[in-house]
């Protein structure tokens, strides 16, 4: 089957793209390294579109399709939030929201040996990092960075924790800062963790402050980054007033 990219990479970035479309043409780029998100996908020299949303990029070299979905689909260096649903003795069985459970090496953590092995009950939430993706296989986590520091990875305790689209949890994570997040940054002290699996963790001292980020959050996923700051200054100035 032949290929044809009617532009450059740029051309497509941050436009909707459909199944089919050829974003990126290899034979074009010389001594470059890319790499694939979700939605694309590798065909001799064509880097073809495989579900519809827009294209992302991000520095220095990643593409992705951005969608709005609940389904999850893994993909390697995605940091995301799982569930412990059960232990093995060489692995953690974690839910992840993708069509298979994922394992989480025991040993996959921060200086880990067999003899400090952690702990996790069922139902405990971790933030995690997905190191292994291979269609028609589990996907496995790690809770280190790719030097082996444990970073901002492993478990989270207290907060709450909401599920949401896929694509509100890319916008949650998008530079600059979030609208809303940076809105209520400035008014409110809390603790947040957004996967890209489309969970959230939001922790603060204050019950109040969780559930005003939360609905907050919930509900800015249709709104333009000038209605998200509006929404978010009037829930702080309704609780300022009550």
């Amino acid at each position: 089957m032949e290929y044809k990219s009617s532009g450059s990479p740029v051309t497509y970035v941050d436009n909707l793209v459909v199944p089919g479309d050829v974003v990126v043409d290899l034979s074009s780029m010389t001594n470059q390294t890319i790499k694939l998100g979700g939605g694309l996908r590798q065909d001799c020299d064509a880097i073809s579109v495989m579900k519809a949303g827009k294209l992302r990029f991000t520095k220095p070299n990643k593409y992705w399709v951005e969608t709005s979905q609940k389904r999850y689909v893994p993909c390697v260096e995605d940091s995301v939030l799982g569930i412990v649903v059960d232990s093995k003795s060489d692995n953690f069985l974690i839910d992840i929201k993708g069509p298979a459970l994922a394992f989480l090496p025991v040993l996959a953590f921060e200086g880990g040996t067999r003899r400090n092995i952690p702990k996790f009950e069922a139902g405990t939430l971790l933030y995690v990092r997905v190191v292994k993706a291979n269609p028609g296989m589990n996907p496995e986590l790690s809770c280190t960075d790719a030097s082996g520091k444990a970073a901002e990875f492993g478990a989270l305790k207290d907060g709450y924790m909401f599920e949401c689209s896929t694509g509100l949890s890319r916008m949650l994570l998008s530079s600059p800062t979030c609208p809303v997040l940076e809105a209520l940054g400035k008014k409110l002290s809390f603790e947040i963790a957004v996967g890209l699996n489309g969970r959230v963790w939001v922790n603060s001292n204050s019950p109040s402050i969780v559930i005003i980020v939360a609905n907050a959050i919930m509900n800015s996923e249709s709104l333009s980054g000038v209605q998200q700051k509006i929404m978010a200054e009037k829930l702080l100035q309704k609780v300022q007033n009550d």
